[in-house]
């Protein structure tokens, strides 16, 4: 296979930069190179089949529907297959994996849309008195399983949509603080916002189709939050709806009354009780606001520039440095281009790094943000442009900059085009202290690769620096190989090696999408046997009878926690076990679901608008206003 250093080099120009192949375009020989899947040949999955799959059937009484029709009107609650569909899963790996698989084992019996608060305090009021379970429903782009229903779970299940309540109710000028609808999807706040001359600041890769309320519910972080900080920051109130009561915390600025109420709502996933509204920090637009590229001869100097910025007086919006397989993977990816950029790119960027002794199989691309008025911007940049010289890094402008902002969102969809093809492709994420970033990084990598070895299978896996704080960072992988016999028992082998990586490293099981199921085997591990234990009683005492999506965060332990060495000839579990023990598949319940195919794409599948985006399918569902 032609490695990296024989592929033909495209610096930076304005239109962006690229490694192309024997003069084909870049994306289908890099998939070839890193996972061995040659697109040309491919066979790719047809147009998924509904009528295919086998959907549980709905266990809601004709009594029951009829009590929350009466609630929210007869249009806005189902039974609907397809809706039910929709509703249960979320949109990781796994769960796109079982529903082509056609392996759903337990769907929401019923769907409903309410209109407003009372009717969510309403419609909670009645699950609760008939002992069924309520899960919260935003934009259901959850990756961490914190959607689905149990698959033991024998009450009637309640997939609460709340994408009706999508307004901005109020903006507090002085304050800067709005109140939002916990249902309000990314564009639709920000454009309320923008037309009143403000910004919330926050931005996930899922901010397209994910909601305010779920960006608490998982303690979501943005793209820009190392200058608008994570949603814990940017949330100051919160409405939570409870039985026959609202949990309400004022929007105050700081406050001593006790352990904080409002930190164990956000992440708490929905299992303390329905978040209906959000009062949040914004900003006034910024005046000013560019995202610069550079370049750092490797990865380790990158990241020391990168907190060398984090203790300085420089606060940029973004910080943000992939490693050299990411950027190898964004070269791969970018536009070609003509004339004097093809100069610039083809040959006068190249030789300006090789003439600095750079090896350009090490380099590594980061991306810079500064925001607000045109003097402190300036200011901020020229703070970090001395600090890029001193790691030994360069800037090449704007240009890279745009083409970011501009396919920031699109990423996460290349791994349903990679799914079609018979390849995962999927992220985990974690964030440690800067001391140990590196050492994060290189065995994250390593079990990985450990992991595709044991399997025998080609792998990849590329990072990148996304948020920076004073006492270290957040690092996102993205990691993709080629299906074999059993697409969720090798799933679950690569995945469980990185997330033991992370733990065994000083690390946390999630930056900001949550526990769900997929992380909580590494929760107790995480914050400790205890801390599990005092999580566990809060939300017992919050919710004795298990009402509220039970099972998600702290289910059951499943994995053995492994003590501290009590003597020198103590052994410890590897980080990316080759054989799957009966421990292992313990670990993880869900990989039986899938049943064992050859190719992926072709199994039953679900259809189109199954794993198509809730706003569209919501409208399905419910009747046009």
């Amino acid at each position: 296979m032609t490695s990296v250093k024989h592929m033909k080099w495209w610096g930076w120009g304005n239109e962006g930069v690229g490694f192309h192949h024997e003069d084909k375009p870049g994306f289908a020989p890099f998939v070839e190179y890193a996972v061995g899947l040659d697109l040309g040949s491919a066979t790719r999955a047809g147009e998924p089949s509904f009528d295919e799959l086998d959907v549980p059937k709905s266990t809601a009484t004709a009594a029951f529907t009829k009590q929350l029709a009466a609630i929210v009107g007869a249009d806005n609650v189902t039974r609907d297959d397809m809706a039910r569909v929709i509703h249960t899963y979320g949109k990781s790996l796994r769960d796109l994996v079982r529903i082509r698989s056609n392996a759903i084992k337990r769907s929401p019996d019923v769907v409903v849309y309410p209109a407003d608060e009372a009717e969510v305090q309403a419609i909670v009021d009645a699950a609760v008195a008939a002992n069924a379970v309520i899960i919260p429903f935003g934009g259901g782009s959850n990756i961490a399983g914190s959607l689905e229903a149990m698959p033991a779970e024998k009450r009637v299940v309640i997939s609460l949509d709340l994408g009706r309540l999508r307004k901005v109710v109020a903006i507090d000028a002085a304050a800067g603080l709005a109140r939002i609808q916990a249902g309000a999807q990314g564009p639709d706040l920000e454009k309320q916002l923008n037309a009143r001359g403000w910004t919330i600041g926050h931005f996930p890769d899922s901010f397209t189709h994910s909601t305010v309320g779920g960006w608490v519910a998982t303690r979501s972080s943005g793209m820009q939050s190392d200058k608008y900080g994570d949603i814990a920051d940017i949330t100051r109130g919160l409405r939570v709806v409870r039985p026959d009561a609202m949990l309400v915390l004022r929007p105050l600025p700081s406050t001593s009354s006790g352990p904080s109420v409002r930190e164990m709502i956000l992440g708490s996933e929905g299992r303390l009780g329905v978040i209906t509204e959000v009062t949040v920090q914004v900003h006034r637009i910024p005046k000013k606001r560019d995202v610069y590229a550079y370049f750092f001869p490797n990865w380790k100097s990158g990241i020391a520039a990168m907190q060398a910025i984090s203790e300085s007086d420089a606060t940029p919006s973004i910080t943000r440095i992939s490693d050299a397989k990411e950027t190898g993977f964004s070269l791969a990816t970018s536009k070609t281009r003509s004339g004097l950029s093809k100069f610039t790119a083809e040959t006068a960027l190249p030789k300006i790094m090789t003439s600095k002794g750079w090896n350009l199989d090490e380099i590594c691309l980061s991306f810079i943000g500064f925001e607000g008025g045109v003097a402190h911007a300036k200011r901020q940049k020229k703070i970090v442009d001395k600090i890029v010289t001193k790691h030994g890094g360069m800037g090449v402008g704007k240009g890279p900059g745009i083409l970011y902002d501009q396919k920031k969102f699109d990423t996460p969809y290349l791994r349903d085009f990679l799914l079609d093809m018979g390849a995962a492709g999927d992220v985990s994420e974690t964030a440690t202290p800067w001391s140990s970033v590196v050492k994060l990084h290189s065995a994250a990598h390593k079990a990985a690769q450990a992991a595709y070895d044991s399997l025998g299978t080609k792998g990849w896996i590329m990072s990148h620096m996304s948020h920076s704080y004073h006492s270290g960072a957040c690092l996102y992988f993205t990691f993709a190989f080629t299906f074999r016999d059993d697409p969720l028992g090798e799933y679950d082998t690569v995945k469980r090696a990185i997330q033991q990586s992370f733990v065994d490293n000083d690390g946390t099981i999630s930056h900001h999408h949550g526990v769900g199921l997929e992380h909580s085997p590494w929760l107790e591990q995480d914050i400790s046997p205890e801390g599990v234990k005092v999580m566990r009683g809060l939300f017992d005492a919050a919710d004795p009878a298990g009402n509220f999506n039970p099972g998600k965060i702290t289910p059951a332990p499943v994995v053995p926690v492994r003590a501290a060495p009590k003597t020198k000839t103590t052994t410890t579990t590897t980080t990316a076990p080759a054989k799957k023990t009966a421990a292992v598949k313990k670990t993880a319940p869900t990989a039986k679901a899938a049943p064992k195919t050859k190719a992926v794409p072709k199994a039953k599948a679900a259809p189109k608008t199954a794993t198509a985006q809730p706003k569209s399918t919501r409208a399905k569902a419910t009747p046009k206003k």
